[in-house]
């Protein structure tokens, strides 16, 4: 929940990386492990884990809960989509939802996330609310990975400056044994495995006093059933969002088709100026047709060595250049845009210049010569 100021400064056991980057960074590689789409960060606080995870790709919905608003609210802005994501949108929907509420209360707003992480989270519950987070998180969210990190209240001996808990709003801190214990048991209630593990390692010698921070990574034995998270759909939602934020994807149209517009007119412009050129070098030769198109076999690396065939050749008739949109639609980055002929073909309808039968993107050279 907050990046405990104590564990970090220590004349005894200092941790390089800083303790809480070495919890984020076990979820970064659990997250690049398993590849979750729908990602939940319960207990975000200043969303500094959220930030990290918007730039997993395999991500495409994050939610963050907290119970203090205004934690969340200072730095909630590092979510927002930068101008670059406009000027080059993903080809993956990110939709980003902050939420403020407790743990201790179910919301609809919470179904169907692939993983849940609960980092530095659970120490900071009264005793009522730690009964119901067991029920929230694994009977009725019910994802398929639960992470729980929580301070191992064996490694205080280590830190000199803590002289009963590591921050002063912990309600407790559990042993190994103890955080152990009710893992196990939560995890049997639920249908769940876990794995225990941590990080922040312990002096050399003191092997048994375990890690810093010790990590429960819980998975779900049975996939759920939609009618099972049904049932269990309170009727109204609890929590109050805060913040939302979609960023732009290839995957909206109107994105899709600005990328696809700008890549075509790009690739026409490349392949126009090449065979402009071209057309100059040989223009005072009387084979100039013949050597002009064994020009045009081989791209450059940038264009990656497309070798166009001849029915695709570009060509010049008077002021007007012509590009045949089967030549633009073989290179590899419209192609993966579009996928097909016929959607390149809808996509720049009535956007791009094109021939009178629509096969080719055209310029006029003389109004070009004009403007320059």
């Amino acid at each position: 929940m907050e990046k405990n100021l104590q564990e970090e400064f220590t004349p005894v056991v200092k941790f390089e990386p800083p303790l809480y980057k070495q919890r984020y960074q076990f979820v970064k590689d659990l997250v690049e492990k398993y590849k979750p789409k729908k990602v939940a960060d319960l207990g975000c606080a200043d969303c500094s884990l959220l930030w990290m995870l918007k730039f997993c790709s395999c991500i495409e919905v994050l939610a963050g809960l907290d119970i203090c608003a205004n934690v969340m609210r200072e730095k909630m802005h590092t979510l927002s989509p930068l101008p670059v994501d406009y000027l080059q949108p993903s080809e993956r929907s990110l939709t980003v939802t902050l939420h403020h509420g407790s743990v201790a209360h179910k919301d609809p707003c919470m179904l169907g996330f692939d993983l849940v992480t609960c980092i530095e989270l659970i120490e900071h519950l009264e005793e009522s609310e730690l009964e119901k987070f067991p029920e929230v998180v694994f009977g009725f969210m019910a994802p398929s990975i639960v992470v729980i990190s929580t301070p191992n209240s064996e490694f205080n001996s280590l830190l000199p400056r803590v002289m009963l808990y590591r921050h002063p709003d912990h309600k407790f801190e559990w042993s190994q044994a103890q955080f152990q214990s009710w893992a196990l048991e939560t995890a049997r209630c639920y249908d769940y495995s876990v794995e225990f593990t941590g990080v922040g390692h312990p002096p050399t010698g003191m092997e048994k006093v375990g890690f810093c921070t010790q990590i429960g990574v819980f998975f779900r034995k049975y996939p759920q059933t939609g009618e099972s998270v049904q049932s269990e759909k309170p009727m109204e939602a609890v929590y109050k969002t805060v913040f939302k934020a979609v960023y732009p994807s290839l995957k909206d149209e109107k994105y899709l088709q600005n990328a696809v517009i700008n890549e075509v007119l790009f690739t026409a412009q490349i392949i126009k100026h090449r065979l402009m050129s071209k057309r100059e070098e040989y223009s005072d030769e009387p084979e100039t047709k013949s050597k002009f198109q064994s020009s045009m076999d081989c791209f450059s690396d940038y264009l990656e060595k497309l070798v166009v065939e001849k029915n695709m050749e570009p060509f010049v008739s008077g002021n007007e250049v012509y590009i045949p949109l089967t030549t633009i639609f073989s290179f590899p980055k419209v192609n993966r845009l579009c996928g097909t002929f016929e959607k390149l073909c809808k996509l720049i309808a009535g956007k791009v210049t094109l021939s009178s039968d629509g096969s080719a993107v055209m310029f006029n050279i003389e109004h070009e010569n004009e403007e320059n």
